[in-house]
């Protein structure tokens, strides 16, 4: 599919995507660096961080691509247990030191893409 915008890149079917279940997986540059990004839905919206906690730059999957705690709530780093919310990827708990690095993403005719910015950019191969 054609991104509807020059700075739009595709990242998965919109289907893919359940509400409190798995995240997508992908990867950017971000400030130079290939870095781990996720993509989950939550209460019926689409969201995308950097799969980097903000109290040491570790990922939070506890699982492949399980980046929500049981209840499908909360994001939380496997490794120290902050707690992130979903939609705004702010700390509520935890060691946290700050909120998650959103990404802006959109969906258009079934499609989720990711908007690349001066300091987040497409992994080119």
């Amino acid at each position: 599919m054609t991104p509807p915008q020059p700075d739009l890149h595709a990242l998965c079917n919109s289907r893919d995507l359940v509400d409190g279940g798995l995240a997508c997986p992908f990867d950017v540059v971000y400030g130079g660096q290939t870095c781990r990004a996720f993509a989950i839905r939550y209460q019926g919206v689409v969201y995308a961080y950097l799969n980097r906690c903000s109290h040491v730059a570790m990922e939070l999957d506890w699982r492949p691509n399980h980046v929500f705690d049981l209840t499908g709530h909360w994001l939380v780093c496997a490794s120290h247990g902050a707690l992130f919310r979903p939609d705004t990827g702010a700390c509520v708990g935890g060691p946290g030191r700050g909120p998650l690095v959103k990404i802006e993403v959109l969906e258009h005719e079934g499609v989720v893409f990711w908007r690349s910015q001066y300091n987040l950019q497409p992994v080119s191969f």
